[in-house]
Formats: C-alpha cells, structure tokens, sequence
C-alpha cells in the first residue's frame, strides 16, 4: 500500500495541480494579485515544530518552480534563523504564526506587546507582511481574539488567512490530524464554508485534480513536520498523532475552543 504524506505523495498532488492548470502560489502573492485569476492554489505551511523538515518541503517546491508561504511560531521548538532564510532564498515567503494571546496567558495588554516585539524579531530576518494564527489546541485562549483590541493592518501586515480570505470562493484544506477531512479533531484550524468537498487521503486530491472537480481557487494547508519518506520517522509521527488526535476529539466534544468564524476579505 502506497503511504500517504510523504514528500513523494506530495510532489504528486503538486504536479497534478500543475496539469490541471493551477498556478502554485503563497498567501501574499494570491492576496495582492492571484486570487483575480482562473486556477490558484495557495501553498500555506504551519511550521509547528521540527523546521527542518520544513526545507525539505521547500526545496521539493521551488524544483517545481512552485511559491509557497512557511508560518514560523516564536517558540524555540519552530523558531530557526537560517531555516527561515534558506527558505526565503528559494524564493518562498516567510510569515508569523503568532501565538501571543496564548503567550500572554489571555492579557491583552501584553499579548499586543508580544505581538510587535515578536514580529518586529522576525522582521530582522525577512519583510513579514503576512501572519496566521497558530491554534494553540490546548489552550483556553483563541490567539485571533488579539484582533479585536488590535489593528494589525496598523503593523504593516497585508493580511491574515482566517480574517481576509473569503472561504465561500477559495476552498480550504488541511492537513490537521494528519487526515484531509480531520474536523473532528480540529480544535481551531476550521472554517466556515459553502464548499461540500471532502477528501481522506491525498491521493483523493490527486484524483479530483485530474477529473477537473476540484474548485478553481484552493487554499492547502500542511505541516511539513509530518510529511516524511523515511519510514521510521513516518511511522513515529504516525503514532504521535494518532494519540494527539484522541486528546483533540475530546476538547472538540467538550466545545473546548469554539469560536466565531471571522469575518471573509479577499475574494468577497
């Protein structure tokens, strides 16, 4: 059986998209330009942990002559200079997966602080002009809700996926629960959509891509910690997140994070 959310599964899905006449692009460059054209699909990476399995990721793109956006956290376990640099000198685009309302343990005062001294450290690195909210399953706090006491737009930040995008015209996946279709063990990282489309597997995608079922404007969503060809580690991982997936169910039960959906931007 061929595995699935392997580097080599995901060339796969790229190439179709490539076939199918989908331009591969990250989330400032479909915001300022791209979401006016016929086909787009956004490369989005939430850079959780291990970052160097995000470069991996990233060079396997810009072989394909692909543009995609890599969302480092501040924390030590994602936070990594050169990564973040090696990244960008394939011609990706860095952004901030902020986590500050977390960080601040639910003080908005300090939270819009983090938030600007946080973003202000990654700007030493690369021009962010993009940030995304990093889910923080576990906590009590929802780190968008920093938006309503503080203006981002105000830092210079282009735009935000879950405030700016219009879901009702770009059809979003991800790869939370290490499963296409894992809304219930997605804490957070949901949205409200007219879209009825459901894939289990890649392979899934690959095969809507090819048969021209697939919505014109699509946003994928992966964590590049979990797409691995060494079996060891994939199956490690594959372990890990099956546990993880447990924990998650029951907080999704439990109305643990529910949150309203904000509101569409871009594509509206």
């Amino acid at each position: 059986m061929t595995r699935d959310f392997t580097l080599d599964a995901y060339a796969r899905l790229l190439r179709a998209a490539q076939d199918a006449g989908y331009r591969l692009v990250s989330f400032a460059h479909y915001v300022r330009e791209a979401h006016r054209e016929d086909r787009v699909l956004v490369l989005r990476h939430d850079v959780d942990r291990r970052p160097g399995r995000s470069l991996a990721k990233a060079r396997l793109e810009a072989d394909l002559g692909a543009e995609a956006t890599y969302f480092f956290r501040i924390v030590p376990e994602s936070y990594d200079e050169a990564i973040m640099r090696a990244i960008a000198d394939l011609g990706h685009e860095i952004g901030y997966h902020y986590e500050d309302l977390t960080l601040a343990r639910g003080d908005m005062e300090q939270a819009a602080n983090l938030f600007a001294e946080h973003l202000a450290r990654f700007r030493t690195v690369y021009p962010v002009e993009t940030i995304c909210m990093h889910g923080s399953p576990l906590s009590r706090w929802d780190n968008r809700s920093l938006f309503q006491e503080v203006d981002y737009h105000k830092h210079d930040i282009l735009a935000e996926p879950y405030f700016d995008l219009n879901f009702d015209r770009i059809f979003y996946l991800t790869d939370t629960g290490r499963r296409w279709d894992g809304a219930s063990v997605g804490v957070r990282d949901k949205v409200a959509s007219k879209f009825e489309h459901s894939f289990h597997t890649t392979a899934e995608i690959v095969a809507a891509l090819e048969q021209g079922t697939m919505p014109d404007h699509v946003m994928i969503n992966t964590h590049p910690e979990r797409w691995l060809d060494h079996l060891g580690a994939w199956t490690g991982d594959l372990v890990v997140q099956q546990a993880k997936n447990v924990v998650k169910w029951g907080l999704v039960r439990l109305g643990h994070g529910r949150t309203a959906a904000p509101t569409a931007g871009v594509g509206a």
